[in-house]
């Protein structure tokens, strides 16, 4: 081989030694071009999703701020006399979140409220010591509005008597030994359940509706002993603790800051007296403008909250119950 063939050849190398090299970096800068891009669309696609995700949520938040607080109205609710002390303080609770809706509540008997809202009362709400009552305000008078109707707390029924009264009575068995006893009448759901418990106890002979029992008839049956009929549970309570009468009987959650004035004989088996449920429900209120309907309802889902059942229970009530 010449030597001008040897640098022919050798030049010939040369050359695709530097056509592979460009193509080479070629590829190279394409690579580049292809994961810029490639970094760059995720990039973006992160951006975008981020973005999406901050909006959702403050959408979420503007939706629940829009909710909580309501503008200035009233709602009046009628509640069994036995709720009082724990309902005040669930109101107290409510108000934190909605300082702008005013509650006028109303406590008596539950029957002695249904028979008010029958009347005509104007009552956004009923909170009932017993199913019987709304039962009736739901399916016979249809003052119920639909969905609203929950369950909320579980109670049971205690005989009581007031500090160092010596009585010779322990429980419901022998309350025949008491000189006297304070008792709500039957429409009263604690007379209510009170009967019932005797009547399952074989102490009252059984009859169609217990509420009917009259109270002069429970007394034969105890052998006479003196009763004081009262009309709502409060009353039962001032009388025994007042020493009025020597024993009586109340829901245990009645007895709430008076244990240094009332001492428990017995709390009562829902053997003898069945589940003392308490039931709450929105009243169809025809003088209530669209803004008070809307407070009521508030407030109704409000007494199923975390912070509503962390009051009750503290109250002595049980809040462990199927709506």
């Amino acid at each position: 081989m010449t030597k001008h063939d040897k640098n022919e050849k050798t030049g010939e190398s040369e050359m695709k030694k530097k056509v592979l090299s460009l193509m080479l970096a070629g590829a190279m800068v394409l690579s580049m071009a292809a994961c810029g891009s490639q970094n760059t669309d995720q990039g973006a696609a992160n951006d975008t999703s981020a973005k999406a995700e901050q909006s959702d949520s403050s959408e979420a938040a503007k939706e629940n701020s829009d909710s909580e607080e309501l503008e200035s109205t009233q709602i009046t609710v009628f509640a069994a006399a036995s709720l009082e002390n724990a309902l005040n303080e669930v109101i107290k609770k409510y108000n934190e979140t909605q300082p702008n809706v005013t509650i006028i509540p109303s406590y008596d008997s539950s029957g002695t409220l249904l028979a008010q809202i029958e009347e005509g009362a104007a009552c956004d709400v009923f909170f009932s010591a017993a199913q019987k009552q709304m039962d009736t305000l739901q399916n016979d008078d249809q003052l119920v509005v639909d969905g609203t109707r929950h369950n909320v707390v579980n109670n049971q029924v205690v005989v009581i008597t007031y500090k160092g009264s010596g009585t010779a009575v322990t429980g419901l068995e022998n309350l025949k030994d008491a000189k006297s006893i304070a008792m709500a009448d039957g429409s009263v759901p604690v007379g209510k359940y009170t009967r019932q418990a005797m009547v399952n106890g074989g102490m009252l002979d059984a009859v169609d509706d217990v509420s009917t029992i009259p109270t002069d008839v429970i007394s034969q049956a105890l052998g006479g002993v003196e009763i004081n009929e009262c009309g709502n549970v409060s009353a039962v309570k001032t009388q025994v603790a007042e020493g009025s009468n020597e024993v009586g009987t109340v829901y245990y959650s009645d007895t709430y800051g008076l244990e240094d004035k009332l001492d428990i004989l017995q709390v009562i088996s829902y053997d003898l007296t069945g589940n003392v449920i308490y039931p709450i429900a929105q009243v169809k209120n025809d003088e209530a403008d669209e803004l008070e309907q809307k407070a009521a309802l508030d407030f109704v889902n409000f007494i199923k909250s975390d912070a509503a059942k962390a009051t009750f229970d503290s109250y002595y009530f049980d809040t462990n119950v199927e709506d």
